[in-house]
């Protein structure tokens, strides 16, 4: 039998998967071929800016910036590590009936009792927004839950023993970091019972299979947590010693002589700097220049109301909630740690 030829110019179906005829392969680098330019480039940028920023640099204030930035990051690195493995353990292996067996059925009386669970149940800022969603998600009430996703990063061990270890010989920074801290989460968690609405909040559908690749979830958590909160702990490093070296203590001395405003200043400069819970202590102790009050105001509102929070809070919750629940938090900080400041310090 002879072929049959297709007419000229008549398509088929498979010709619509060909690419065209002046069609050709876009060349793109490899992976390692670009992080070599970027590095290159970046290389180049550091030589031109060394050699043009050298001479306007005081060498004195150069070596106090680094020993400022290089005691923060390795005083709070230890502590760091430790409460973030703590707290990928309890998001993978705490069960979930836990949570229901510990909490009263009343939001009124579960609200001090999360607080409290907060204070002997480490976790990272970063992991409270998803835990708290997961016990909204398993029917625990919303005041109770956000009760503790204030109260775990601000007074868990960890943090009280990172704190302590930053303010050698004041127990009272410890103290006045925990009163201040638990005030401003059960406060809050009542508010909330009384006044929250429920369209306001977004709650979280139910987790799938949370039995399943525990030591999977635990490893996932820490990685993403340590790399995360690791990046924040330079950035603020980074800010305290330029505070140190950069402000004029002329500036400092101006602005701590009008009421409120060291306080609004660095609960203004904690929810920007957005540090990890584990490591804000060293960072506020570096910031000698304040009084002891603003520095506990550092303490009490970066765990609680920070920028990476804000964003967190708005994805598991919704928009409606954070609008309104963020500023509550920040009023109430502010006004805690002023209190209990004025007492304690």
């Amino acid at each position: 039998m002879m072929a049959m030829t297709e007419p000229a110019g008549l398509r088929t179906a498979d010709d619509d998967l060909l690419p065209p005829a002046d069609w050709a392969p876009r060349r793109t680098l490899a992976p390692g071929t670009r992080a070599a330019w970027i590095f290159a480039l970046l290389a180049l940028v550091l030589v031109s800016g060394r050699a043009w920023a050298a001479p306007l640099i005081d060498a004195r204030a150069l070596d106090a910036w680094t020993t400022v930035f290089v005691a923060i990051c390795v005083q709070a690195l230890p502590f760091l590590v430790f409460g973030v493995a703590l707290s990928a353990a309890i998001t993978a292996f705490v069960p979930p009936t836990f949570w229901r067996r510990a909490l009263p059925a009343r939001p009124a009386a579960a609200v001090p009792v999360a607080g409290a669970l907060g204070a002997v149940l480490p976790g990272c800022e970063c992991a409270s927004v998803p835990v708290a969603g997961g016990l909204m998600a398993r029917g625990v009430a919303p005041a109770a839950a956000l009760t503790f996703l204030l109260a775990a990063p601000a007074v868990n061990p960890v943090v009280l023993v990172a704190t302590a270890v930053a303010f050698p010989g004041a127990p009272e920074m410890v103290a006045g970091r925990f009163a201040a801290s638990l005030l401003v989460a059960v406060l809050a968690g009542w508010a909330w019972a009384l006044f929250g609405k429920g369209e306001w909040l977004r709650v979280p559908s139910p987790p799938h299979g949370a039995g399943e690749g525990r030591w999977e979830a635990f490893r996932q958590a820490m990685r993403h947590d340590i790399m995360h909160a690791g990046g924040f702990l330079v950035v603020g490093g980074a800010a305290a010693a330029t505070i140190n070296v950069a402000v004029p203590a002329a500036w400092v001395d101006g602005v701590a002589g009008v009421p409120w405003v060291p306080v609004l200043v660095l609960a203004l400069l904690a929810v920007l700097m957005s540090i990890c819970s584990e490591a804000d202590a060293f960072v506020a102790a570096s910031l000698t220049q304040f009084s002891p009050t603003a520095r506990l105001a550092f303490l009490v509102v970066g765990p609680m109301v920070d920028l990476k929070l804000i964003a967190l809070q708005t994805g598991f919750f919704g928009r409606r909630f954070a609008i309104r629940f963020v500023p509550l938090t920040l009023v109430l900080a502010v006004m805690a740690s002023s209190l209990v400041g004025g007492v304690l310090l």
